[in-house]
């Protein structure tokens, strides 16, 4: 089974179908757009199934070492204090905030380690045109030379560039009406293990979470009518956030200071992607590329480590890369579906523009966090991210 496999992207996904490829005794080569892999980023979580993935691929102990440790979230109010606590133990550990939360550039650093000697890895490139020529894929990249490969797997982000060469006319980007921005700040007395979300009038959110590298993570969320934000220029865009954020209150004009002199300031409009169908020919599509179903999810994680790992499994199985694809699919689809069936309204509801709305919102979460009322609460709350019955594939 020594196919030649390209994946594009080296986030999460893409290493991690690197993983499961080797394994099976396929030949993995990933491109990066950027020079490097991408440092730090925002908090992501290991929960359900893509936790049971990153077990059986034995690297529990190296994440564990990476934890940001964060012990819940608290939400304050306008005058500064707490309004409700939501702990890492709340929802039966499933919520908000779980015990196993780190750094995305932290989990794509050891899914890296762990491929790095048995993957080749193509930085600061990108491909610019796929011919499937019905037995191979000829690749042409923006500095390298022509390659040809087996099968072509696009595991790239929400807006991927190279989806849009195969899977245009197939491709709906769903969105919900809420840009965010995410960049690191340094870390105040004020700040604690614990995540601090911070409610404005306006639809205006301000999150803060802590990290294990000495520093906090902020975002800057804001509820509006798509206007193409996301196609401004850094410059443009941080501009747009201080007018916007300006007099917000609580401790929102140190994070508008510290985003000033951010390195790692990224600027999205929320989204998901419905692709009709995750193959053409050779061509696969694998985790956010794919099925992206936004940060509100709180599934990213999961499904591209499950995807991953189901993709790699059906085509170490099947001999025929078309019935692999199709069987890839049929496994993930109801996976991806459930977790895609985030309401239209969830952005309004976390981010009220009243502050009757906001008051409405903290009582709610003060329900939530007692006990007796978590179970009720648990179903709009809890991520489906255990909704699947993992495949066992015998590497």
């Amino acid at each position: 089974m020594s196919r030649r496999v390209l994946i594009s992207g080296a986030s999460i996904a893409g290493p991690a179908l690197a993983f499961w490829l080797t394994r099976y005794g396929m030949t993995p080569t990933v491109v990066e757009r950027f020079p490097r892999l991408r440092p730090g980023g925002q908090t992501v979580d290991l929960r359900g199934a893509g936790h049971t993935i990153v077990q059986r691929m034995g690297l529990e102990g190296e994440v564990r070492k990476r934890l940001t440790g964060e012990r819940g979230v608290r939400f304050i109010g306008g005058d500064g204090r707490v309004k409700a606590s939501l702990g890492a133990d709340s929802f039966g550990g499933a919520g908000f905030v779980i015990d196993l939360e780190l750094l995305r550039g932290e989990l794509s650093e050891v899914l890296y380690d762990s491929t790095r000697e048995d993957t080749e890895y193509l930085f600061g490139d990108e491909i610019t045109s796929l011919d499937d020529t019905g037995d191979r894929v000829q690749v042409s990249f923006r500095n390298g030379p022509d390659r040809e490969f087996d099968l072509v797997v696009l595991a790239d982000g929400l807006r991927s560039r190279t989806r849009e060469l195969v899977f245009a006319d197939i491709t709906r980007i769903r969105s919900f009406g809420l840009y965010t921005a995410y960049f690191t700040i340094p870390r105040a007395e004020s700040d604690s293990d614990w995540a601090r979300w911070y409610n404005a009038s306006l639809g205006r959110t301000v999150g803060l979470r802590p990290d294990n590298l000495g520093t906090t993570r902020a975002l800057l969320s804001i509820v509006s009518k798509p206007r193409g934000c996301e196609k401004l220029t850094t410059p443009e865009q941080k501009r747009l956030l201080r007018r916007l954020f300006a007099g917000a209150g609580w401790e929102t004009d140190r994070v508008l200071s510290g985003m000033d002199t951010a390195e790692d300031f990224y600027f999205e409009a929320i989204g998901q992607v419905r692709v009709d169908q995750w193959s053409r020919g050779r061509v696969a599509l694998l985790g956010d590329a794919g099925y992206c179903a936004s940060p509100i999810s709180g599934m990213g994680t999961s499904l591209a480590l499950v995807g991953a790992y189901v993709l790699a499994g059906e085509l170490s199985r099947l001999h025929d890369h078309h019935a692999a694809f199709r069987s890839y699919e049929t496994i993930m689809r109801p996976y991806v579906t459930q977790a895609q069936g985030v309401s239209s309204f969830a952005p309004r509801i976390a981010a009220p523009r009243s502050t009757t709305g906001i008051r409405l919102l903290h009582t709610a979460l003060g329900l939530a966090a007692s006990p007796a009322a978590s179970g009720l609460f648990s179903r709009f709350v809890v991520p489906p991210a255990d909704k699947i019955d993992l495949p066992d594939y015998a590497a």
